[in-house]
This record gives structure tokens, C-alpha cells and sequence, in this order.
């Protein structure tokens, strides 16, 4: 017998609720279960114990590193940890100072307000947050013209918690209001070994130790990529290897998304190739960059470049990138003589 279309809604309703489940279930809980970034989470932990210990909120905190390292699961734990509410959004839904005003006068006292991207809240209103961060206080501007009044409104003690990508476009007044200004870096291979294993035990995924040791490996040394290679991996267990995640079924899947065994995906190729074959490995401009390998140049700068900058294949200096040692290597071609030649522009 069909099934009726009501029926198939309340499954997919189901799915989907159980997908958001998992969703959660991957984040650790609490600082206890959170692997890696140890400097950050023993800072939190003073943090954390000193203000329950006075029984009063946490001081503000500013977050910063690449994405994908764990920054929106930490505020989260911070809830945790606390026993307090974590109100989350992100600086671009932050338009105008009224909304500014709705979400703080709506805190109460020890509630945590994550605001994800903070450096791009425009500056007039970012402005507003360094009285409510100070003096828990905002004053707003109520009519316009001669019946225009200013109102001060009394604000709860709450605790600010900051993520960036960018900290260099922070001013200067907003960042020296977070008591604590402390970065994530990339993961290790063991932090991530096990990051994956607890994850495929959440996700029922049969993940041999050589499958969970090629995703560690191949993950960017960030925990969000190594989850999502672990979900594709899943699927294509299912599909090709009868469920079971074996090492060699893991890098067929690898293989399929075109990521090799440094992590390197097809537009980090296309850019170290571009570099090599076009400009002679540089110094090269990321503007010229991005339109020789047809991507845009924020994504290369904020996606890209970091990993390739942090793992050796890629050096940024004052005339442009250059293409390293390791970067040669992996493109599989040879540096050109430079001898008494001049750099290139």
C-alpha cells in the first residue's frame, strides 16, 4: 500500500530532527570532552571557575582563528559550563542599533550573547556595545528633530562572547573590551584521530583505525572538515563498500571529492599550478591569482590560503605570493634558474 504524502512529511520531519540531533551530538558537551585547542580551554577554565566561585557572569571573551576550529561549540560549552542561556547570532544580522538594543535589553543577568563574525557589525552601531560591554548601560535616541530625547536603558550583567576570522578589522575600543583574546589554531593529527572516532561511534559510521587516520590526515587540520569527509565517507560506505569505512574505502571517497593525501582539494592544485606554470611561482598579486584560477579573492584569502601558508606551500611577502620549496614539490614541477634574474613584479 502507498504511502500517503502525509506520511512521507512526518519521515522526512523525523530525518530531519534526527539529523539536528546528531548535529548537536557531534559538538562536545563541555570542556572536559573538547579535543585540542588545550591553551584556549585551560583559559576558559580559569575563567570559568573564578566566576563561579564569585558567583558572578563571565567577562567578555573574543575568539579568533579560521573558520571551522570550534569557535560557535566553545561559546556553547561556556552556556554549559555555566548554567546560563547562550543567546547566538552573527554581526551581519546586526544592521542597525535598534537591533542591537532588542537583543541586549532582552538578556537577563549571566546569559551569554555569542556574536558570530562580530568584526563586521558596522562601526555605528559597534559603537553602542562599548558602554553596554563597560557600563552595562546603552543610551538611545528616541523622535527625531526638536522632540528627539536620549534614553538610558540599564542593561543586565551579561558576558559577550566574540568570534572572528578577521581580527585585524576590529578597531582598537572593541577589542580592548574582552578581557580574554585568545586564538584557535589548527588541529592536530592525534586531536583529530579522535575528534573522528567519537564522531563515526555518534554517526554509526564502521570506521577501521587506517580510515579514521586518513581523514585526520586529509581534514585541513580542522574538525568541521573532518566531520563533513566523515559524513560523505558514510554515504559512500553505504553505497559502494556494504557500510564498511576500511582505509581503502575511505580514500576511493577522498579520491572522489579530489582531495589528496595532504589535504589538498582541486582549486588548492589549481592555485599552486597558476602560481607555477603562469607567474613562474611568483611574487604574484591575489587579485591576479584569483582571476587566473576564476575564484574569488576573499574566498582564496580566508579558505585557501591559510592552510596552504600554514602547511609550506605557499609564502606571502610585500610583493605578492610566492610559490615555496614544498609547493614545487607538490605540483610535481621543477623551480625555474633565477640566477641574475630580476623578481618579478
Amino acid at each position: 500500500m502507498a504511502k500517503s504524502p502525509e506520511g512521507s512529511g512526518e519521515a522526512r520531519e523525523a530525518l530531519g530532527r534526527r539529523d539536528s540531533a546528531l548535529d548537536a551530538a557531534l559538538r562536545p558537551p563541555n570542556l572536559d570532552t573538547f579535543a585540542g585547542q588545550h591553551r584556549t580551554v585551560e583559559r576558559l577554565r580559569v575563567m570559568v571557575g573564578a566566576a563561579k566561585r564569585e558567583n558572578r557572569s563571565l567577562d567578555h571573551i573574543l575568539l579568533h582563528g579560521p573558520p571551522g576550529l570550534g569557535k560557535t561549540t566553545l561559546a556553547l560549552i561556556l552556556g554549559e559550563e555555566m548554567g546560563k542561556p547562550v543567546r547566538v547570532t552573527s554581526g551581519p544580522v546586526i544592521d542597525k542599533a535598534a537591533d542591537l538594543a532588542g537583543l541586549l535589553t532582552s538578556l537577563q543577568d549571566g546569559d551569554i550573547l555569542f556574536i558570530d563574525e562580530i568584526h563586521r557589525i558596522p562601526k555605528v552601531v559597534e559603537e553602542f556595545l562599548y558602554s553596554a560591554m563597560e557600563d552595562f548601560r546603552i543610551d538611545i535616541l528616541i523622535d527625531q528633530g526638536p522632540n528627539a530625547r536620549s534614553v538610558r536603558l540599564d542593561l543586565p550583567r551579561f558576558t559577550l562572547v566574540g568570534a572572528t576570522t578577521r581580527t585585524g578589522l576590529l578597531t582598537a575600543p572593541l577589542r580592548n573590551r574582552f578581557t580574554l583574546q585568545t586564538r584557535l589554531d589548527y588541529y592536530s593529527q592525534v586531536d583529530l584521530l579522535g575528534i573522528v572516532q567519537r564522531a563515526a561511534g555518534l554517526l554509526g559510521v564502521k570506521l577501521g583505525v587506517g580510515g579514521a587516520e586518513a581523514i585526520a590526515a586529509r581534514c585541513r587540520g580542522t574538525p568541521r572538515v573532518a566531520n563533513n569527509l566523515l559524513r560523505f565517507t558514510r554515504d559512500y560506505a553505504l553505497e559502494r563498500a556494504k557500510g564498511l569505512a576500511d582505509a581503502a574505502t575511505v580514500s576511493a571517497a577522498l579520491e572522489l571529492l579530489e582531495i589528496d593525501r595532504h589535504g589538498l582539494d582541486e582549486m588548492d592544485h589549481r592555485v599552486l599550478r597558476a602560481i607555477a606554470e603562469k607567474y613562474r611561482g611568483g611574487p604574484v598579486g591575489l587579485t591576479t591569482v584569483a582571476m587566473a584560477v576564476g575564484e574569488d579573492a576573499q574566498t582564496l584569502e580566508e579558505v585557501h590560503e591559510p592552510f596552504l601558508i600554514q602547511e609550506g606551500y605557499l609564502a606571502r611577502t610585500a610583493q605578492g605570493r610566492v610559490l615555496t620549496e614544498h609547493g614545487w614539490k607538490v605540483v610535481g614541477l621543477t623551480p625555474p634558474d633565477r640566477t641574475g634574474e630580476l623578481p618579478n613584479v
